[in-house]
């Protein structure tokens, strides 16, 4: 099984999760980071962090050790680097499953293997960031779509430039243009009152959106064998499938 798609931040939910105290081979490699963390050997993090590091969309994912070292303390600020430091391995962190090894409710995320994976925690810096990058975001796109709670994915298949977003709610709105068409132009269809669901439990996940007899549904695949797209696109009218194309999705 390979991961296969430039994510926006994994986030693992740890809502009714039990976890495992460590084994001491584990405890071991998660002391050394603490002990990192404690002095800043912010090279020696970068050697164990699985990249890319990815940050809430649309903050750009960490690529390599270099980018992450230059961002360290964008990520690392004074409350983090607290709950870290004064964490104990053999009590607040835990192994929960396949998920991993998580620091308290899932703050961060190593796998069994000694590698950091995923940061669930934005600093004041990052929150911040965010919000800019967003603002421009909505100033580049067509006016009738400007308005949005979170960015999620664009989506390019061989035709389609489709773009996802959440307007807050649990409701997602798609708006596909023709490949060649910019963003910044009136999208060729706009659907709102998306669905969003999960499909299994290695994160892969689906949204669907209905108009009229049409189903326009866009695939996230985030665990499958090594083949796979990283998303699809999937149009039926009448529950009947009329197109299907595979889709990259757009790095932030």
């Amino acid at each position: 099984m390979k991961k296969l798609i430039y994510i926006t931040l994994v986030i693992f939910s740890v809502t009714n999760v039990s976890g495992q105290e460590l084994k001491k081979e584990h405890q071991k490699f998660i002391q050394t980071f603490i002990d990192n963390v404690k002095d800043d050997k912010k090279e020696e993090i970068a050697k164990i962090i699985s990249y890319p590091l990815n940050r809430e969309n649309p903050i750009p994912s960490i690529k390599n050790k270099a980018e992450f070292i230059k961002r360290y303390s964008e990520i690392f600020d004074a409350a983090l680097k607290k709950e870290i430091i004064s964490s104990k391995p053999a009590k607040d962190w835990s192994e929960v499953g396949w998920r991993g090894i998580m620091l308290n409710n899932g703050t961060i995320w190593f796998d069994t293997d000694g590698k950091l994976k995923t940061i669930n925690y934005q600093s004041g810096y990052e929150r911040e960031l965010k919000d800019r990058l967003i603002s421009g975001q909505k100033k580049n796109l067509h006016s009738s779509i400007a308005s949005f709670k979170k960015p999620l994915y664009v989506l390019e298949t061989s035709k389609f430039r489709i773009r996802i977003d959440d307007l807050g709610n649990e409701n997602y709105r798609y708006a596909s243009w023709a490949i060649k068409k910019p963003m910044s132009e009136k999208p060729d269809l706009i659907i709102s009152n998306g669905k969003w669901s999960a499909e299994g439990s290695g994160g892969n996940s689906k949204f669907d959106f209905k108009k009229g007899a049409y189903l326009y549904e866009c695939y996230i695949m985030v665990l499958g064998p090594s083949n796979s797209p990283p998303a699809t696109l999937t149009i039926y009218q009448n529950e009947k499938e009329i197109l299907s194309q595979n889709a990259k999705i757009v790095p932030r």
